[in-house]
């Protein structure tokens, strides 16, 4: 049988390798914060879908949901559509670059087209933050820029994460106050509507 035979026994060594990788897997998790946005469509079911594919993700066990916020559109293109926005807080052993790739996968499967910056879209699904990193890549940038400048980023946010703090800017509740409270730069929480975690 050759090594890439799936049924090929692995040596001892080879198995406690494997095990060895698995157990740092296991003990690795961390906090991560995920944006949601969408103003195109059905931008509820849209919301929704996305928190199911998140809570299907191996890896992944996502741990509040914030309440939806409707946005008006922030630059771009003239008279778009409001935004809902949502903010998930989970714990992943995937690594940032992973979760940046479940999270395109995700904005793909519900027709995200990306045409004008900052133009309408069926969904946006943002790393805000991940535990322990800060990265300059201009792929992922940690945090992610500007998020201490949007109500629509920190209100969600600190309604699902209290005791959140925005790695370099301090905590959200004082952010948020700053900017004028969570109803400041037109957002307002829809008390209407929510969406709920898969059980």
């Amino acid at each position: 049988m050759t090594a890439s035979d799936p049924t090929a026994a692995p040596s001892a060594f080879d198995l406690e390798q494997r095990v060895d990788s698995v157990d740092t897997t296991l003990h690795s998790q961390r906090f991560a914060v995920i944006a949601l946005g969408s103003n195109l469509g059905n931008r509820l079911d849209t919301l929704q879908g996305a928190v199911d594919a998140l809570a299907d993700t191996p890896g992944l066990k996502i741990k509040a949901v914030s309440a939806v916020y409707e946005t008006e559109a922030v630059g771009g293109p003239a008279e778009q559509p409001a935004y809902y926005n949502a903010v998930v807080v989970l714990r992943t052993s995937l690594p940032p670059r992973d979760l940046l790739e479940r999270g395109n996968a995700i904005e793909d499967a519900f027709g995200r087209v990306r045409t004008a910056h900052w133009g309408p879209r069926t969904l946006d699904v943002d790393i805000l933050a991940y535990e322990g990193v800060v990265s300059e890549d201009p792929q992922l940038l940690l945090p992610h820029p500007r998020s201490h400048e949007r109500v629509f980023v920190l209100a969600p946010w600190l309604d699902a994460q209290p005791d959140a703090e925005l790695p370099g800017h301090g905590p959200v509740a004082g952010l948020l106050t700053a900017l004028g409270g969570p109803e400041a730069q037109g957002v307002r929480r829809r008390e209407d509507i929510r969406l709920t975690l898969p059980e």
